[in-house]
């Protein structure tokens, strides 16, 4: 069946992070390869265990094997897919299955990129569409305008609304010590920012600065035997519903309506359980449409839902806990670092901004122009 998936037979063992912020002189095949090592080290394990390796490499088609020689292993399964920052929320439900199947027995899904101090000669998505050239789009700020615009035209969606994610990532950044961007930000300082392509300003935007990431991954009975609490696999769901924003069916309607559903029915809960949000927020449109596709308020009622720090420290929902791709880190692709932080939630060892008695986590990754959504539930020993 489609929606069959092994509930919890899967866990996170190791997470880590590298390099945040700025990382001059070192490659980004290398950073990946550091936050490997620290990961297997928060494990306990180490490269010999390794026979599956996902990565995505920012700069290089072959990647995957780029990273397995650079560590100097020889994994069964290996892949470099190119959904974009959804790619390791796939990972994560492919390797799911791939342990259940015994296809492999631990795997490590790592990125790692330096944009910000070793700027590439081309970045994301350099390729026009033909149809949307004409209109010199800033890809792929553009892209993600449109939607902004048509959710207001519909709705009544405020650029205040917008700037509510904003400030409430930034404070949950001013919890971590590890954001790269801690100075307070105020909704008139969003709205008073420089136009990106509107009705998006710069603020709206994420960040463009260095990271690297990486998770460990086994099967629930070897994960019983880690050095850290594992954080069980529960549900999975991914989708790619368009590659061009022109071609998207709803520029309000992403494909996390068909793979929240999924993921929660996998998990046996619903949106009354999570206890920490985790969504992709390229741009402050995508937390407003993650939250009305995966169910925690109707369509059209996200703007509405996010205000008044609903969703910062202290509101009613915890989303984006390390600052989000908009105050912590995005290098590129954010995706993986969504994992990172929701297992350091339910290991209880997220410091000032911790969630109390987090058990399940939901971590949704957004890939292209909201072309390929993948949806995430974890949870602790207590949720089996």
């Amino acid at each position: 069946m489609a929606d069959a998936f092994p509930r919890g037979r899967a866990a996170i063992v190791g997470a880590a992070t590298y390099g945040i912020g700025r990382c001059p002189g070192v490659s980004a095949v290398d950073m990946a390869a550091r936050a490997s090592l620290m990961a297997l080290d928060d494990a306990g394990l180490s490269l010999a265990d390794v026979d599956a390796l996902y990565t995505s490499a920012p700069y290089e088609a072959l990647g995957g094997m780029e990273l397995a020689e650079y560590l100097g292993i020889r994994p069964r399964v290996t892949d470099c897919n190119r959904t974009g920052g959804s790619a390791f929320e796939v990972y994560a439900q492919q390797a799911a299955l791939a342990l259940d199947a015994g296809l492999i027995d631990c795997a490590v899904i790592a990125y790692g990129s330096n944009p910000a101090s070793n700027p590439p000669g081309s970045v994301g998505m350099s390729r026009q569409s033909q149809w949307e050239a004409p209109y010199r789009p800033i890809a792929p700020a553009s892209s993600y305008a449109l939607a902004a615009s048509r959710h207001m035209h519909l709705y009544g969606t405020k650029r205040r609304d917008l700037a509510e994610v904003a400030v409430a990532a930034r404070r949950w950044a001013q919890r971590n010590p590890e954001a790269a961007v801690r100075d307070p930000l105020t909704i008139d300082d969003v709205l008073g920012a420089r136009m990106l392509s509107d009705p998006l300003s710069v603020r709206d935007a994420c960040l463009f600065n260095d990271g690297a990431a990486a998770i460990v991954m086994t099967r629930a009975d070897r994960a019983r035997d880690a050095a850290r609490p594992p954080v069980f696999v529960l549900g999975a769901a991914s989708t790619v519903t368009h590659r061009e924003i022109s071609s998207m069916p709803d520029l309000t309607v992403t494909g996390a309506a068909i793979t929240g559903p999924q993921a929660f029915a996998q998990a046996g809960v619903d949106i009354t359980d999570i206890d920490v949000v985790m969504l992709y927020d390229a741009f402050t449109i995508t937390p407003i449409l993650f939250l009305e596709d995966l169910g925690f308020c109707p369509k059209g009622e996200g703007g509405r839902f996010v205000s008044d720090g609903a969703i910062a420290p202290g509101g009613r929902l915890a989303v984006n806990t390390n600052g989000g791709g908009l105050s912590c880190v995005h290098p590129g692709m954010y995706g993986l670092f969504l994992l990172v932080e929701a297992t350091r939630q339910l290991r209880g060892e997220a410091g000032e901004r911790q969630v109390a008695n987090a058990d399940i986590a939901l971590a949704h990754g957004n890939g292209g122009v909201l072309s390929s959504q993948a949806t995430v539930v974890l949870g602790t020993a207590a949720t089996l």
